[in-house]
Parts: C-alpha cells; sequence; structure tokens
C-alpha cells in the first residue's frame, strides 16, 4: 500500500514550525538574559546560590577557565561556582556524608550561561557528551554539576576511571575494565549523589543533576552579572 501525501497546509506548518525552533544556523530557545527579567521571573527559592557558602571544603578544577579543555578555547571568564539552591542543599548533605568518609567534592563544572552551551555544540555535536541546544542543559538551569572527590588528608583527587570530559565509553558508568580502586571511587561518588536524590547520567561518571531540572528556567547570564 502506497504511502499517502501529507496535506499540504500540515507540511508547511511542520516546516514553518521546525525553522523557528532550529532557525538557520542552529537551535535558539528561550533564556533569561538580564538581571532585572532573572530577579521579576525567577522566585527566590529557585535562583542560584555560590557553592562555596554550603560547601566550606569544596575544591575546584575548572578547566573551561583554561584552554585546557576539549574545546581549546577559554569559556569561562570570571567563573563562581554558582547552582540552584535545591542543588546546593543537596550537595551539602552528600558533603557531609563524605567528610565522615573522609572525601571532599572536587568541582569541574556547575553553572554555564546558555551562550556557552551553544559555542560547545558547535565544536562536539554529539548529544552523549555536549548538551544540544535545541533542549538546553541542566547546567544552564543551575541544576547539574560535573564533580569529583579528593583525599581530605592529603588534597588529592582520588583515582577515578577517566579525566573529566573524557569522550570515550571508558567514562561510561557501565565500563568495567578498570582498576578495582576506579571502580570502587566511581561507586563512592555516585552513590553518595544517588543518596540526596541526584541523578547520574550513563556515559559521564561525573555528572550528576536534579531528577525535576526542567522546571527551571534556561538561564544566559555571565558570572560577574550574577555576583
Amino acid at each position: 500500500m502506497k504511502n499517502k501525501c501529507l496535506n499540504p497546509f500540515i507540511s508547511i506548518s511542520i516546516i514553518l514550525t521546525l525553522s523557528i525552533i532550529y532557525g538557520k544556523s542552529g537551535a535558539q530557545l528561550t533564556s533569561i538574559k538580564s538581571v532585572s527579567q532573572y530577579e521579576k521571573s525567577v522566585p527566590k527559592n529557585k535562583r542560584l546560590v555560590l557553592l562555596s557558602q554550603y560547601i566550606p571544603n569544596l575544591k575546584e578544577n575548572i578547566s573551561y577557565s583554561t584552554t585546557h579543555n576539549f574545546t581549546k578555547q577559554v569559556l569561562y571568564h570570571d567563573f563562581q561556582p554558582f547552582a540552584t539552591i535545591e542543588m546546593a542543599e543537596a550537595l551539602q548533605k552528600a558533603n557531609q556524608a563524605l567528610n565522615e568518609s573522609g572525601f571532599g567534592i572536587l568541582l569541574f563544572d556547575a553553572y554555564r550561561p546558555y551562550h556557552i552551551t551553544q559555542l560547545m555544540w558547535k565544536i562536539v555535536p554529539d548529544d552523549r557528551y555536549a548538551a544540544n541546544p535545541a533542549h538546553g542543559s541542566d547546567h544552564n538551569r543551575g541544576t547539574a554539576v560535573d564533580i569529583s572527590l579528593y583525599d581530605l588528608k592529603t588534597g588529592k583527587e582520588l583515582a577515578m576511571p577517566t579525566e573529566f570530559d573524557n569522550f570515550t565509553e571508558k567514562a561510561h558508568r557501565s565500563y568495567m575494565q578498570l582498576s578495582a580502586t576506579q571502580i570502587k571511587n566511581r561507586k563512592i561518588l555516585e552513590d553518595a549523589m544517588i543518596a540526596v536524590g541526584l541523578k547520574p547520567l550513563s556515559t559521564e561518571w561525573w555528572h550528576f543533576s536534579l531528577s525535576n531540572s526542567k522546571i527551571y528556567p534556561l538561564l544566559d547570564l555571565d558570572y560577574t552579572e550574577l555576583k
């Protein structure tokens, strides 16, 4: 049986809708671009806070503030570790439990302005590793973090399956061809995050997000504006 042709008016409607969503040079979503708009539209209990205020012993290794990242460009200027209050409180609980076992949280990334997500997608257009701007990233909402662990006594990062932003199967949570220490440390991190309600990403051992991320708006505010 031959397929029937689509109603031409429906076809035109679909094309117009897609052109609005994707445009000529990639996807465009509505994002909050000014502090005044942010303060008017985002309730106080949904706003961003500094993770360092909730996690006193938080360590940072922000490769996007340097050229030592997969883009070979400095993406972040004046980075500050912002996340939503809900994320900050979850990490605070996780950090307290981890501290009791001698571990601290090492931060690779937190809130990310939307225009940075667009730039990353141009360089690595693969949604296993970079967020598609057509949907936005949980990082753009302040509801995702990229983290590892460090030893509180020595200050050294724990051995994990890969370095941050490793775009290979070895970074997947299901990958098991690793040392016993790497598997153990990955599990300590994952268990601590799941215990406070955070959701892991299957392709990145370092990535965790809120399960209700989509209720938060996309933000395109620079760190200096938020400060």
